[in-house]
């Protein structure tokens, strides 16, 4: 069993959380206000890069990305929260970690606030949320808060626990396959975190790793 004190890290969107219907709500709203050609269906299909990537990959003008930002985050609380779900596993991962004796950290590139609401709104057990970090600078919150295990359904949440020297664990729930995931590096990779607690289980002991200070 694992050592009492273990921090466990996990990525929000398409691992603990399926946000898809109210993202290409959301998205597709702001582009028909906005006048831009911005594809829902593609959005929520790849998730995970930072909005405003996201919004230059379909040729947003650079002058308008920052507005463009603050307008998508203004209509996401009434559109995305309510059409989110849990994925299958996601309270059970949680509960795991916290049965072991350990806390939970979640790591998103998602707007912190409106990430927060779905976390409150669905009753996930996170005892740390931390917001606006993609790929390796997702490292920076998982050193600082001592995680040695980081779950996620992105090559960027792979790059980002082996930035953090933590066990990279992917879930094929997002846009990437086992078989990319492992190549990316992650030591294991699940179908859903359905499959998270038995695998945590039989981990060997080990002690929490200290956070940065």
């Amino acid at each position: 069993m694992v050592g009492v004190g273990i921090v466990v890290g996990f990525d929000l969107d398409m691992t603990l959380i399926d946000p898809r219907p109210g993202m290409v709500a959301v998205m597709n709203a702001l582009g028909a206000e906005a006048g831009l050609p911005l594809d829902g269906e593609h959005f929520a299909a790849n998730l995970g890069p930072p909005l405003d990537m996201v919004l230059r990959d379909f040729g947003a003008p650079e002058e308008r990305i920052t507005g463009l930002v603050d307008r998508f985050r203004q209509l996401y609380p009434e559109i995305v929260i309510p059409e989110t779900v849990a994925l299958p596993g996601a309270h059970e991962a949680l509960a795991a970690v916290h049965d072991a004796g350990g806390r939970t950290v979640v790591v998103t590139g998602k707007y912190g606030p409106n990430a927060a609401l779905h976390v409150k709104a669905l009753g996930l057990a996170v005892d740390v949320l931390v917001g606006e970090l993609w790929s390796d600078g997702k490292a920076v919150a998982l050193r600082e808060h001592g995680a040695s295990i980081y779950a996620g359904d992105h090559l960027g949440d792979v790059r980002g626990a082996l930035a953090a020297d933590a066990v990279p664990v992917g879930v094929t729930t997002g846009p990437c396959s086992r078989e990319e995931l492992l190549e990316a590096g992650a030591e294991v990779v699940f179908s859903s975190l359905e499959e998270f607690p038995g695998w945590l289980s039989r981990q060997p002991l080990s002690g929490a790793r200290e956070p940065v200070r």
